[in-house]
Protein backbone atom coordinates (compact mmCIF):
# COMPACT_ATOMS: atom_id res chain seq x y z
CA UNK A 1 0.00 0.00 0.00
CA UNK A 2 2.35 2.64 -1.35
CA UNK A 3 -0.01 4.86 -3.63
CA UNK A 4 -0.25 8.46 -2.38
CA UNK A 5 2.85 7.32 0.04
CA UNK A 6 5.07 10.73 -1.59
CA UNK A 7 2.84 14.08 -1.92
CA UNK A 8 2.91 14.97 -5.46
CA UNK A 9 5.50 18.02 -6.93
CA UNK A 10 1.80 19.69 -8.13
CA UNK A 11 -1.19 19.19 -6.13
CA UNK A 12 -4.25 18.40 -7.41
CA UNK A 13 -5.52 21.90 -7.28
CA UNK A 14 -3.00 22.82 -10.30
CA UNK A 15 -5.71 20.82 -12.54
CA UNK A 16 -8.67 23.41 -13.78
CA UNK A 17 -10.94 20.41 -13.93
CA UNK A 18 -10.59 19.60 -10.50
CA UNK A 19 -11.03 23.20 -9.13
CA UNK A 20 -14.21 22.61 -10.94
CA UNK A 21 -15.15 19.35 -9.43
CA UNK A 22 -14.38 20.76 -6.01
CA UNK A 23 -16.25 23.87 -6.41
CA UNK A 24 -19.22 22.09 -7.66
CA UNK A 25 -19.11 20.20 -4.59
CA UNK A 26 -18.68 22.19 -2.25
CA UNK A 27 -21.88 24.30 -3.51
CA UNK A 28 -24.32 21.46 -3.26
CA UNK A 29 -22.74 19.99 -0.35
CA UNK A 30 -23.59 23.49 1.56
CA UNK A 31 -26.95 23.39 -0.06
CA UNK A 32 -27.57 20.28 0.73
CA UNK A 33 -26.89 21.03 4.25
CA UNK A 34 -29.72 23.75 4.35
CA UNK A 35 -32.29 21.22 3.06
CA UNK A 36 -31.41 19.17 5.38
CA UNK A 37 -32.71 21.29 8.16
CA UNK A 38 -35.33 23.18 6.22
CA UNK A 39 -37.07 20.07 4.85
CA UNK A 40 -38.00 18.58 8.47
CA UNK A 41 -38.80 21.74 10.00
CA UNK A 42 -41.68 21.77 6.97
CA UNK A 43 -42.71 18.47 7.58
CA UNK A 44 -42.90 19.62 11.75
CA UNK A 45 -43.84 22.78 11.37
CA UNK A 46 -45.76 23.57 8.80
CA UNK A 47 -47.35 20.05 7.90
CA UNK A 48 -47.44 19.48 11.66
CA UNK A 49 -46.19 15.52 10.99
CA UNK A 50 -46.43 12.88 13.52
CA UNK A 51 -42.96 11.08 14.20
CA UNK A 52 -43.97 7.90 12.15
CA UNK A 53 -44.39 10.80 9.27
CA UNK A 54 -40.65 12.34 10.06
CA UNK A 55 -39.35 8.88 10.04
CA UNK A 56 -40.99 7.88 6.89
CA UNK A 57 -39.69 10.92 5.50
CA UNK A 58 -36.07 10.24 6.51
CA UNK A 59 -36.32 6.72 4.95
CA UNK A 60 -37.10 7.78 1.55
CA UNK A 61 -34.36 10.02 1.75
CA UNK A 62 -32.20 6.64 2.16
CA UNK A 63 -33.93 4.50 -0.21
CA UNK A 64 -31.96 5.47 -3.81
CA UNK A 65 -29.17 3.80 -1.68
CA UNK A 66 -30.36 0.79 -2.55
CA UNK A 67 -30.52 1.18 -6.10
CA UNK A 68 -26.84 2.15 -5.51
CA UNK A 69 -25.33 -0.82 -7.64
CA UNK A 70 -27.37 0.47 -10.89
CA UNK A 71 -25.83 3.75 -10.92
CA UNK A 72 -22.24 2.41 -10.75
CA UNK A 73 -22.95 0.06 -13.65
CA UNK A 74 -24.41 3.77 -15.38
CA UNK A 75 -21.64 5.53 -14.33
CA UNK A 76 -19.13 2.78 -15.98
CA UNK A 77 -21.52 2.77 -18.70
CA UNK A 78 -21.62 6.77 -20.11
CA UNK A 79 -19.98 9.31 -19.60
CA UNK A 80 -19.78 10.66 -15.92
CA UNK A 81 -20.23 14.66 -16.57
CA UNK A 82 -23.56 14.90 -17.98
CA UNK A 83 -24.75 12.11 -15.05
CA UNK A 84 -23.54 15.09 -12.58
CA UNK A 85 -24.75 17.83 -14.62
CA UNK A 86 -28.55 15.48 -15.15
CA UNK A 87 -28.42 14.75 -11.55
CA UNK A 88 -27.85 18.39 -10.16
CA UNK A 89 -30.74 19.66 -12.65
CA UNK A 90 -33.20 16.61 -11.40
CA UNK A 91 -32.47 17.50 -7.68
CA UNK A 92 -32.75 21.78 -8.43
CA UNK A 93 -35.99 20.86 -9.99
CA UNK A 94 -38.07 18.56 -7.45
CA UNK A 95 -36.44 21.15 -4.49
CA UNK A 96 -38.18 24.38 -6.60
CA UNK A 97 -41.48 22.07 -6.01
CA UNK A 98 -41.26 22.68 -2.93
CA UNK A 99 -41.64 26.43 -2.20
CA UNK A 100 -44.02 26.32 -5.13
CA UNK A 101 -46.15 23.83 -3.44
CA UNK A 102 -45.94 25.61 -0.01
CA UNK A 103 -46.82 28.69 -1.50
CA UNK A 104 -50.20 27.48 -3.04
CA UNK A 105 -51.09 26.01 0.21
CA UNK A 106 -50.73 22.64 -1.42
CA UNK A 107 -47.29 21.23 0.12
CA UNK A 108 -48.48 17.49 1.50
CA UNK A 109 -46.22 15.18 3.68
CA UNK A 110 -46.48 12.61 0.41
CA UNK A 111 -44.65 15.47 -2.12
CA UNK A 112 -42.02 15.80 0.55
CA UNK A 113 -41.65 11.92 0.55
CA UNK A 114 -41.16 12.08 -3.41
CA UNK A 115 -38.70 14.92 -3.48
CA UNK A 116 -36.82 13.22 -0.36
CA UNK A 117 -36.43 10.26 -3.34
CA UNK A 118 -35.37 12.49 -6.11
CA UNK A 119 -32.79 14.17 -4.14
CA UNK A 120 -31.08 10.70 -2.96
CA UNK A 121 -31.35 9.08 -6.30
CA UNK A 122 -29.23 12.17 -7.62
CA UNK A 123 -27.09 11.92 -4.89
CA UNK A 124 -26.58 8.22 -5.62
CA UNK A 125 -26.19 8.93 -9.32
CA UNK A 126 -23.70 12.30 -8.66
CA UNK A 127 -21.47 10.38 -6.05
CA UNK A 128 -20.83 7.70 -8.58
CA UNK A 129 -19.86 9.47 -11.18
CA UNK A 130 -18.23 12.31 -9.46
CA UNK A 131 -16.06 9.24 -7.41
CA UNK A 132 -14.97 7.66 -10.41
CA UNK A 133 -14.19 11.19 -12.67
CA UNK A 134 -12.12 11.80 -10.12
CA UNK A 135 -8.82 9.69 -11.47
CA UNK A 136 -9.29 10.82 -14.77
CA UNK A 137 -9.17 14.53 -13.72
CA UNK A 138 -5.75 14.29 -11.65
CA UNK A 139 -2.51 11.98 -11.86
CA UNK A 140 -2.54 8.85 -9.90
CA UNK A 141 -0.33 10.58 -7.05
CA UNK A 142 -2.67 13.60 -6.58
CA UNK A 143 -5.58 11.52 -5.89
CA UNK A 144 -4.41 11.70 -1.96
CA UNK A 145 -4.50 15.42 -2.13
CA UNK A 146 -7.56 15.44 -4.38
CA UNK A 147 -9.58 13.79 -1.92
CA UNK A 148 -8.45 15.25 1.24
CA UNK A 149 -9.35 18.65 -0.31
CA UNK A 150 -12.65 17.07 -1.19
CA UNK A 151 -13.26 16.09 2.47
CA UNK A 152 -12.12 19.50 4.16
CA UNK A 153 -14.95 21.00 1.76
CA UNK A 154 -17.36 18.64 2.88
CA UNK A 155 -16.85 18.94 6.42
CA UNK A 156 -16.78 22.59 6.26
CA UNK A 157 -19.89 22.77 4.26
CA UNK A 158 -21.71 20.43 6.47
CA UNK A 159 -20.88 22.78 9.55
CA UNK A 160 -21.52 25.80 8.15
CA UNK A 161 -24.51 24.65 5.72
CA UNK A 162 -26.39 23.30 8.88
CA UNK A 163 -25.92 26.82 10.70
CA UNK A 164 -27.05 28.66 7.81
CA UNK A 165 -29.90 26.49 7.15
CA UNK A 166 -30.89 26.95 10.58
CA UNK A 167 -30.56 30.92 10.88
CA UNK A 168 -32.31 30.85 6.94
CA UNK A 169 -35.22 28.67 8.68
CA UNK A 170 -35.80 31.27 11.45
CA UNK A 171 -35.38 34.17 8.88
CA UNK A 172 -37.20 33.69 5.91
CA UNK A 173 -39.13 30.32 6.85
CA UNK A 174 -38.23 26.76 5.88
CA UNK A 175 -39.92 26.94 2.50
CA UNK A 176 -37.70 29.86 1.30
CA UNK A 177 -34.97 28.25 2.56
CA UNK A 178 -35.65 25.30 0.04
CA UNK A 179 -34.52 27.58 -2.43
CA UNK A 180 -30.96 28.01 -1.32
CA UNK A 181 -30.21 24.28 -2.25
CA UNK A 182 -32.35 24.63 -5.83
CA UNK A 183 -29.91 27.87 -6.46
CA UNK A 184 -26.62 25.83 -5.45
CA UNK A 185 -27.41 22.80 -7.80
CA UNK A 186 -28.54 24.97 -10.57
CA UNK A 187 -24.78 26.94 -9.69
CA UNK A 188 -23.01 23.53 -9.70
CA UNK A 189 -24.74 21.83 -12.97
CA UNK A 190 -22.94 25.45 -14.45
CA UNK A 191 -20.03 24.78 -12.86
CA UNK A 192 -19.80 21.44 -14.95
CA UNK A 193 -20.90 22.71 -17.87
CA UNK A 194 -17.55 24.82 -18.48
CA UNK A 195 -15.60 21.51 -17.17
CA UNK A 196 -13.49 20.24 -19.69
CA UNK A 197 -11.85 16.99 -19.33
CA UNK A 198 -11.20 13.82 -21.37
CA UNK A 199 -13.45 10.75 -21.31
CA UNK A 200 -13.27 7.39 -23.44
CA UNK A 201 -15.97 7.39 -25.63
CA UNK A 202 -18.23 3.98 -24.22
CA UNK A 203 -18.88 0.96 -26.09
CA UNK A 204 -21.91 0.76 -28.50
CA UNK A 205 -24.92 -0.23 -26.23
CA UNK A 206 -25.65 -3.06 -29.12
CA UNK A 207 -21.86 -4.15 -28.25
CA UNK A 208 -22.14 -3.90 -24.67
CA UNK A 209 -23.61 -6.69 -22.38
CA UNK A 210 -27.07 -5.98 -20.55
CA UNK A 211 -26.83 -3.70 -17.32
CA UNK A 212 -27.53 -6.41 -15.12
CA UNK A 213 -24.58 -8.20 -16.55
CA UNK A 214 -22.43 -4.98 -15.67
CA UNK A 215 -23.70 -5.00 -12.63
CA UNK A 216 -22.89 -8.49 -11.71
CA UNK A 217 -19.22 -8.40 -13.60
CA UNK A 218 -18.76 -5.29 -11.27
CA UNK A 219 -19.33 -7.32 -7.78
CA UNK A 220 -17.66 -10.23 -9.18
CA UNK A 221 -14.95 -7.80 -9.65
CA UNK A 222 -15.20 -6.37 -6.18
CA UNK A 223 -14.91 -9.90 -4.51
CA UNK A 224 -12.23 -10.76 -6.85
CA UNK A 225 -9.69 -8.06 -6.02
CA UNK A 226 -8.28 -8.33 -3.08
CA UNK A 227 -7.25 -5.05 -1.99
CA UNK A 228 -10.44 -3.50 -2.83
CA UNK A 229 -12.66 -6.41 -1.24
CA UNK A 230 -10.68 -6.33 2.00
CA UNK A 231 -10.62 -2.39 2.67
CA UNK A 232 -14.82 -2.54 1.62
CA UNK A 233 -15.26 -5.32 4.19
CA UNK A 234 -13.22 -3.79 6.85
CA UNK A 235 -14.92 -0.10 6.08
CA UNK A 236 -18.88 -2.11 5.87
CA UNK A 237 -18.03 -3.96 9.16
CA UNK A 238 -17.06 -0.90 11.06
CA UNK A 239 -19.78 0.81 9.59
CA UNK A 240 -22.16 -1.34 11.01
CA UNK A 241 -20.88 -1.30 14.27
CA UNK A 242 -21.09 2.31 14.37
CA UNK A 243 -24.14 2.65 13.30
CA UNK A 244 -25.80 1.14 16.03
CA UNK A 245 -23.62 3.24 18.19
CA UNK A 246 -24.82 6.28 16.61
CA UNK A 247 -28.35 5.71 17.01
CA UNK A 248 -28.08 6.15 20.74
CA UNK A 249 -25.43 8.76 20.45
CA UNK A 250 -27.19 12.05 20.59
CA UNK A 251 -29.98 10.19 23.18
CA UNK A 252 -27.46 9.20 25.46
CA UNK A 253 -25.77 12.34 25.21
CA UNK A 254 -28.72 14.67 26.16
CA UNK A 255 -30.94 12.49 28.00
CA UNK A 256 -28.26 9.74 30.43
CA UNK A 257 -25.82 12.46 30.81
CA UNK A 258 -27.72 15.96 30.98
CA UNK A 259 -26.19 17.33 28.15
CA UNK A 260 -27.92 20.63 27.82
CA UNK A 261 -28.48 21.07 24.00
CA UNK A 262 -26.17 23.93 23.68
CA UNK A 263 -23.07 21.27 24.96
CA UNK A 264 -24.53 19.07 22.46
CA UNK A 265 -24.04 21.82 19.83
CA UNK A 266 -20.59 22.60 21.09
CA UNK A 267 -19.79 18.70 21.58
CA UNK A 268 -20.90 18.23 17.91
CA UNK A 269 -18.62 21.82 16.49
CA UNK A 270 -15.38 20.70 18.10
CA UNK A 271 -15.84 16.98 16.38
CA UNK A 272 -16.55 18.58 12.97
CA UNK A 273 -13.12 20.92 14.15
CA UNK A 274 -11.24 17.48 14.39
CA UNK A 275 -13.07 16.47 10.73
CA UNK A 276 -11.81 19.26 8.83
CA UNK A 277 -8.16 18.91 10.87
CA UNK A 278 -8.23 15.39 9.50
CA UNK A 279 -8.63 16.40 5.87
CA UNK A 280 -6.20 18.79 5.51
CA UNK A 281 -3.33 16.63 7.20
CA UNK A 282 -4.11 13.59 5.35
CA UNK A 283 -2.00 13.55 2.40
CA UNK A 284 0.76 14.55 5.11
CA UNK A 285 -0.06 11.57 7.31
CA UNK A 286 -0.13 8.89 4.91
CA UNK A 287 3.40 10.35 3.26
CA UNK A 288 4.83 9.79 6.75
CA UNK A 289 3.39 6.57 7.74
CA UNK A 290 2.11 4.83 4.98
CA UNK A 291 -1.73 4.81 3.38
CA UNK A 292 -1.99 1.27 4.79
CA UNK A 293 -0.97 2.10 8.28
CA UNK A 294 -2.98 5.13 7.72
CA UNK A 295 -6.03 3.45 7.23
CA UNK A 296 -5.52 0.77 10.19
CA UNK A 297 -5.11 3.41 12.77
CA UNK A 298 -8.05 5.88 11.49
CA UNK A 299 -10.45 2.15 11.86
CA UNK A 300 -9.00 1.12 15.22
CA UNK A 301 -9.51 4.75 16.31
CA UNK A 302 -13.25 4.83 15.92
CA UNK A 303 -14.46 2.05 18.28
CA UNK A 304 -11.81 2.91 20.68
CA UNK A 305 -13.21 6.67 20.62
CA UNK A 306 -16.45 5.25 22.03
CA UNK A 307 -15.09 3.59 25.11
CA UNK A 308 -15.24 7.20 27.18
CA UNK A 309 -17.92 7.71 26.18
CA UNK A 310 -19.63 4.50 28.04
CA UNK A 311 -17.44 5.73 31.51
CA UNK A 312 -18.34 8.98 31.28
CA UNK A 313 -20.96 11.22 33.98
CA UNK A 314 -22.75 14.18 33.88
CA UNK A 315 -21.04 17.42 34.36
CA UNK A 316 -18.32 19.53 32.22
CA UNK A 317 -15.52 17.84 32.85
CA UNK A 318 -16.96 14.67 30.94
CA UNK A 319 -18.33 17.17 28.53
CA UNK A 320 -14.80 18.60 27.21
CA UNK A 321 -12.95 15.00 27.19
CA UNK A 322 -16.34 13.64 24.81
CA UNK A 323 -15.53 16.93 22.46
CA UNK A 324 -11.77 15.85 22.80
CA UNK A 325 -12.85 12.19 21.89
CA UNK A 326 -14.62 13.31 19.02
CA UNK A 327 -12.62 15.39 17.38
CA UNK A 328 -9.86 12.58 17.75
CA UNK A 329 -12.42 9.94 16.08
CA UNK A 330 -13.17 12.03 13.55
CA UNK A 331 -9.96 13.37 12.32
CA UNK A 332 -8.81 9.34 12.26
CA UNK A 333 -12.20 9.10 10.62
CA UNK A 334 -11.26 11.68 7.69
CA UNK A 335 -7.59 10.70 7.26
CA UNK A 336 -8.69 6.95 6.92
CA UNK A 337 -11.46 7.50 4.76
CA UNK A 338 -9.80 9.75 1.99
CA UNK A 339 -6.98 7.41 2.46
CA UNK A 340 -8.51 4.69 1.48
CA UNK A 341 -10.92 6.12 -1.38
CA UNK A 342 -7.63 7.28 -2.81
CA UNK A 343 -6.39 3.95 -2.50
CA UNK A 344 -9.51 2.12 -4.20
CA UNK A 345 -9.23 4.31 -6.69
CA UNK A 346 -5.56 3.92 -8.00
CA UNK A 347 -5.83 -0.19 -7.79
CA UNK A 348 -9.15 -0.24 -9.14
CA UNK A 349 -9.62 -0.81 -13.17
CA UNK A 350 -11.01 2.38 -14.82
CA UNK A 351 -14.21 0.50 -16.33
CA UNK A 352 -14.90 -0.70 -13.05
CA UNK A 353 -14.55 2.50 -10.60
CA UNK A 354 -18.31 3.20 -10.73
CA UNK A 355 -19.42 0.22 -9.78
CA UNK A 356 -16.54 -0.21 -7.36
CA UNK A 357 -17.74 2.74 -5.44
CA UNK A 358 -21.33 1.75 -5.90
CA UNK A 359 -20.76 -1.87 -4.08
CA UNK A 360 -19.08 0.40 -1.27
CA UNK A 361 -21.79 3.12 -0.86
CA UNK A 362 -24.72 -0.26 -0.92
CA UNK A 363 -22.61 -1.86 1.94
CA UNK A 364 -21.69 1.29 4.01
CA UNK A 365 -24.87 3.14 2.95
CA UNK A 366 -26.57 2.44 6.44
CA UNK A 367 -24.52 4.48 8.93
CA UNK A 368 -24.39 7.96 7.96
CA UNK A 369 -25.63 10.17 11.09
CA UNK A 370 -22.91 11.64 13.56
CA UNK A 371 -19.82 10.64 14.78
CA UNK A 372 -19.40 9.45 11.39
CA UNK A 373 -17.00 6.25 10.37
CA UNK A 374 -14.96 7.16 7.19
CA UNK A 375 -15.85 7.69 4.11
CA UNK A 376 -17.27 5.47 1.72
Amino acid sequence: MTVAGRESKATAWSRPAFRILLGSEAVTLSGSTVSAVALPALAVLELRASTSEVAVLSFFGSLPNAVALWAGALSDRHPKRPQLIASDLAAAGALVTVPAAAFAGMLTIGQLCAVAIVLGAAKVVHDAAAVSLLPALVDPDQLQDANAKLGAASSVADSAGTDAGAALVGAVGAARSVLVDAVSFLVSAVLLWRMRVPETAPTPDAARPGLVRDIVDGVRYVARQPTIRTVIAALATLSFGLAIMNTYWAYYLLDRLGASPAAFGVIMGVGGAGGVAGALLAPRIAARIGIGSTIIVGFAVSPLAQVPLLLAGPGLRCQVVLAATLAGQLFWATVSGTSQRSLRQSVCDPSFQGRMQSASTTLTAGARSPPSPPAS
